[in-house]
């Protein structure tokens, strides 16, 4: 097979995984020390996956061979799929090629396993050591870590990678036995963990350095500067939004992860008959990154965004299942609904915590409120001219020469009122 070829093969296998943002990497320009590549600068041509999602990376499997057997894998090893596999001297030269064309910003780099996790995980840290060291390459790195292989070969890939990622797969542990036998959330989350007291390790040494030699930046190498990401496939399982959600908040929480990305399963060729025979609606992956947005920007909490009644499949009081993210509006007017007596919230007076919880006021958006409520009482057409959408905010706020009178006494009324009419959607 030629190289054109292996590439169509080997970009298309890439094409599940979402969690290619280069959000975080490190500063580096490799013009001042003659090399190639910078994550610096605008005049990257971005390509599209055919679900709309935009990529600035050379996003490719090294492999789509695989020895595991994962039921909702395109890759899995009795999977009837076309298969191709680089040589990892292929990638840099790929790599490098496409970056002089300016058509990428640096390498999105996973693969199948071959043999077993520790050779792959060594192909994979060759490439980006060759890129680092022999080519002198500045762009931005993101290697997807085998979560088996060995903890020499996690630290070597955090010393020439921006960011490390290790997909958690699904949410729950019942889900990984039933569809994913051949892994299990312990040896992920023991990864993660690894990769977390690395990270912090690297930080402290870094920190100790600048006080001993007195400078602001210390110039020891960085440890994934980026950080870590991972990924959860929705709708492949039983696991409820909540679900999906709780173990999203447990990952920020003790693994300080950098994001998690959703990705709705998408029915795959020869597919397991554990699956099912149709895949979730977009629209509840976008609710969950609205919700992941809720959870780490927002002040919210898993309970306030997906109740949970008592009994299992009751609705709650708008009708969602219980557990689910209600698809007709976002999470955060769904809480607002769900909790009338909150507001209205005066936009003169209100702390910052309960302006951010004003369907429609971004996190931006509060900031500048506040910072302008000190020269004078903000009415309608300052929030105008902050470009809040107005239709959506104003039940939910006091200002001067507007008060939403009764709207919040009929929730229902008032969801209807807000909530978009049915066309099809567009998550960007």
């Amino acid at each position: 097979m030629n190289l054109t070829d292996k590439l169509a093969v080997l970009a298309d296998a890439a094409k599940y995984d979402a969690s290619c943002a280069s959000s975080g990497a490190n500063r580096r320009d490799s013009s001042k020390t003659g090399g190639i590549g910078s994550t610096e600068g605008m005049g990257i041509c971005h390509s599209y996956t055919p679900d709309g999602r935009c990529v600035s990376l050379l996003k490719i499997l090294l492999t789509n061979f695989c020895v595991f057997d994962c039921a909702y894998c395109v890759n899995r090893v009795s999977s009837n799929v076309r298969r191709a596999r680089f040589t990892t001297q292929e990638v840099v030269d790929l790599t490098l090629d496409f970056y002089k064309r300016n058509y990428i910003e640096g390498l999105f780099l996973s693969s199948g396993i071959i043999r077993n996790g520790d050779y792959t995980m060594e192909q994979l840290v060759e490439v980006a050591r060759s890129l680092r060291q022999d080519h002198r390459f500045g762009g931005y790195i993101h290697l997807k870590t085998i979560p088996d292989a060995a903890p020499e070969l996690l630290a070597a890939a955090g010393r020439y990678a921006d960011r490390l990622s290790i997909n958690i797969e699904l949410p729950t542990e019942a889900g990984m036995s039933a569809l994913a036998p051949e892994k299990t959330h312990a040896g992920i989350h023991g990864a993660m963990g690894e990769l977390k007291w690395r990270i912090d390790e690297d930080k402290d040494a870094r920190r100790a350095k600048r006080q001993a030699v007195g400078v602001r930046r210390a110039k020891a190498p960085r440890f994934a500067p980026a950080g870590q990401s991972t990924q959860m496939i929705v709708g492949a399982d039983g696991a409820n939004d909540r679900r999906i959600l709780e173990s999203s908040s447990r990952m920020y929480g003790t693994y300080r992860m950098r994001r998690v990305y959703y990705s709705a399963f998408s029915p795959i060729p020869d597919a397991s008959k554990t699956l099912p025979l149709q895949a979730p609606p977009l629209l509840r992956e976008h609710r969950l990154y609205q919700a992941d947005w809720l959870l780490r920007f927002y002040g919210f909490d898993v309970d306030e965004i997906a109740p949970e009644p008592a009994a299992e499949g009751v609705p709650v009081a708008d009708g969602t299942e219980a557990g689910m993210l209600d698809l007709d509006v976002d999470p955060k007017l769904a809480w607002a609904l769900r909790n009338p007596t909150r507001f209205p919230v005066d936009v003169n007076r209100a702390p910052r915590e309960m302006l951010l919880r004003v369907p429609g006021l971004g996190a931006r958006n509060v900031e500048r409120i506040i910072a302008a409520r000190p020269h004078g009482a903000l009415r309608l057409d300052d929030l105008a001219r902050l470009r809040v959408p107005l239709k959506k905010v104003m039940p939910f706020v006091v200002v001067p020469g507007h008060h939403p009178r009764q709207r919040l006494d009929d929730p229902a009324r008032l969801r209807s009122e807000l909530a978009p009419q049915p066309r099809q959607a567009s998550l960007f």
